[in-house]
């Protein structure tokens, strides 16, 4: 038998090569040192819902992901320094549990990774500790404390109103005293999670999620420190590729797809506002116009809201007429105000129909002068403080349809914060009035029953001609409406329409035209809806929802059967995910924001397809429509200062083009949902 030698330089080598495949990198680490001190979220109130505003809740790598309505909860997190050292603050006490203040970082392809971190919970109400794989701020894995214990959960959703859908995979009593640290170390592989807090070891195999960013989240004074994620040098390279080929895959869409060239600009100083523009052909030359309102907020905040001036210019900047005094601290704003264009008496002619001083006026459109007007509606006595300061409405919406069966929108739905509807007749005589337990913020007309007459869907509830009740889903459905559509999305073109709601906290309800629910999926606080046919390979078309209030930025997609097929969280912001028909042909895009690096066009499959030219355009608002008659969108994007609106760089284009059916133009509103009905132009450019 022979001896077997071995080399000592190659036991060193062996032993060398062993350690470098189980050594581990880094793909993350903060130790807060580099943040500048201070609060890094504002309070931001409902501008967020479909207003861009750069890094107002940004900081270094993080972002504050979820927050309610309350200025405590959106200035939650703060970095400070504690015994010389850096540490981020989560300082509002949370009594919510479908909502809890977070912040995240990170990247979602991450599966198999370490994450460790340091933490102190000043009290021991609520919990406080670190989600990882972090699909969004509704779905997740978490590891802290809570009541005492050490525990690991994952949660999905919710499983009732308000009512978070959570598994316990562990937990064991901590023996662990408010103001004293948490050391957590998380491993993750495959299905097996192993989560460390202290000297506790809580174990679980769970399938829930195989993939996901980090967070940090806290109910009450916690002080966070030293976070790090480790994983393989094989998971680093595996997330790197994926991303690459994420990324390249986004490229080549953006590519295929027409670039954005300026086609007009111009200064709005002093009587530019946030998103609160009308379109519409006021002058009679053919050509869409701009009508610019400013408002007036009686207080407090956005209770008693109403417009204080109108600016009407050209696509030039050319200004047309202007009534009211513009005032250039007039230019926010939370919410609707009644003002539209419209031919609404019927003469060939577009009107400007809003209301101001507690008064309905119709102007017209090409001079702004009064044609003639009436006082608004009493204040109803059940109106609650502080919405019933003033004797008359203020007007908080307009909506125009055909409740009388004339075959043109010619009357005037109106309603208030948030009880009361009334409808008036294009010469502002009153039809009815009608009462809801929450009107939501704005409504939506269909004739359901085939009579020519239009119902009117507002909140809940179903109105008819007369103002009559037909039916309600007041007590089944909670919160308010903040989204409501009526429209045929299935594939059988007789098959009937469906009833479309952004719910708010109640999520996404599809129900039939008798009030059936059909789906109702609990996602969070939905807030806008696009309908359109956003994928061609599926029957029907599709719906985009995204959520705001607790858990901003969430996105969804439902098929025709009102089944979601995917869903994301591209922002941590709202959008009014406005359907963009960009190269005149299916399928159509939608909208983030106009913000270069985190806006964009996605498509139905949840890929950006465009990103804006970094041009230093204004990126606070944005809105679509035909403006130069290509059957093609441009894209207007604008703030108080300035408006830009861009083109593609190969229009016109001619043939025969893909030319959806959007909602009316003399329906804009900030919480309407956004229809667009499949078309197609005849061969040759439209005029």
């Amino acid at each position: 038998m022979k001896a077997l030698l071995i080399c000592p330089w190659a036991i060193a080598l062996g032993l060398t090569t062993i350690r470098a495949a189980d050594s581990k990198v880094m793909l993350f680490e903060d130790g807060f040192a580099e943040m500048r001190s201070g609060a890094i979220g504002n309070e931001v109130g409902a501008h967020l819902e479909y207003h861009y505003l750069p890094k107002i809740n940004r900081e270094g790598q993080w972002s504050i992901s979820c927050f309610s309505s309350g200025a405590p909860s959106q200035r939650a997190w703060r970095i400070a320094r504690y015994n010389g050292q850096p540490v981020l603050l989560q300082v509002h006490e949370n009594k919510l549990v479908h909502t809890r203040p977070t912040i995240v970082a990170g990247d979602e392809l991450w599966a198999d990774y370490t994450v460790s971190a340091r933490f102190t919970p000043e009290t021991g109400k609520g919990r406080s500790g670190v989600s990882f794989r972090h699909r969004n701020d509704r779905c997740y894995y978490f590891a802290g404390v809570e009541g005492g214990k050490a525990v690991l959960k994952m949660v999905q959703h919710e499983k009732d109103y308000r009512v978070p859908d959570e598994k316990t995979l562990g937990s064991q009593e901590f023996g662990w005293k408010p103001g004293q640290e948490v050391k957590v170390e998380i491993a993750l592989q495959g299905t097996r999670i192993t989560a460390k807090l202290n000297e506790k070891t809580l174990t679980a195999d769970d399938s829930t999620y195989k993939a996901g960013r980090i967070a940090l989240t806290a109910d009450s004074a916690t002080r966070f420190a030293e976070v790090r994620v480790m994983a393989t040098p094989a998971e680093e390279k595996r997330v790197a590729a994926a991303r690459e080929a994420i990324e390249a895959e986004s490229r080549k869409l953006q590519a295929a797809n027409p670039k954005a060239v300026l086609w007009k600009k111009f200064r709005t100083d002093g009587f530019g506002v946030g998103r609160n523009l009308r379109f519409g052909d006021l002058d009679g030359d053919g050509r869409i116009d701009i009508l610019i309102g400013q408002m007036q907020h009686h207080g407090p905040k956005d209770s008693n809201s109403e417009l204080s001036c109108l600016t009407a210019v050209t696509l030039d900047g050319e200004q047309l007429w202007q009534t009211g005094e513009p005032d250039a601290w007039n230019d926010e704003l939370t919410n609707d105000v009644g003002f539209q264009i419209h031919d609404v008496d019927g003469d060939g002619r577009n009107d400007v129909i809003y209301c101001k001083g507690m008064e309905i006026i119709v102007a017209d459109g090409k001079t702004g002068k009064t044609k003639y007007k009436a006082p608004m509606p009493a204040t109803p006595a059940y109106t609650p403080a502080p919405r019933n300061r003033f004797p008359r409405i203020l007007g908080d919406a307009m909506y125009l349809c055909d409740i009388r069966g004339q075959g043109r929108a010619g009357d005037i739905v109106i309603k208030d914060r948030y009880q009361s509807v009334w409808a008036f007749n294009d010469k502002l005589e009153p039809l009815w009035q009608g009462q809801c337990t929450n009107t939501g913020h704005y409504p939506f007309s269909y004739d359901v029953n085939g009579d020519g007459k239009e119902e009117l869907f507002i909140g809940y509830t179903v109105f008819d001609q007369n103002g009559k009740k037909l039916w309600s889903l007041e007590n089944t459905l909670n919160d308010h409406a903040d989204s409501v559509a009526v429209v045929k999305i299935l594939p059988d073109p007789k098959a009937d329409p469906r009833l479309i709601i952004a719910g708010s906290d109640e999520g996404v309800v599809f129900a039939d035209l008798h009030g059936k629910i059909l789906e109702h999926h609990r996602v969070g606080h939905a807030q806008n809806l696009a309908i359109a046919d956003f994928r061609p390979d599926l029957p029907g078309l599709e719906t985009v929802s995204i959520n705001f209030w607790n858990n901003q930025g969430i996105v969804n997609y439902y098929d025709a059967n009102g089944k979601i097929f995917h869903d994301f969280e591209p922002a941590q912001h709202g959008s009014m995910c406005l359907p963009v028909n960009w190269t005149g042909k299916q399928p159509e895009y939608w909208i983030l924001s106009p913000n270069v690096e985190e806006g964009g066009m996605y498509d139905g499959w949840g890929r950006k397809v465009f990103e804006f030219p970094a041009d230093g355009h204004p990126d606070m608002c944005v809105n679509v429509m035909d403006f130069t008659g290509d059957c093609r969108d441009e894209i207007v994007v604008w703030d108080p200062f300035e408006i830009w609106i861009y083109t593609q760089s190969d229009n016109p284009k001619s043939g025969k083009l893909f030319k959806p059916k959007r909602s009316p133009l003399y329906n804009e509103s900030n919480y309407r949902a956004n229809i667009s009905l499949p078309g197609w132009s005849e061969a040759g450019r439209q005029q």
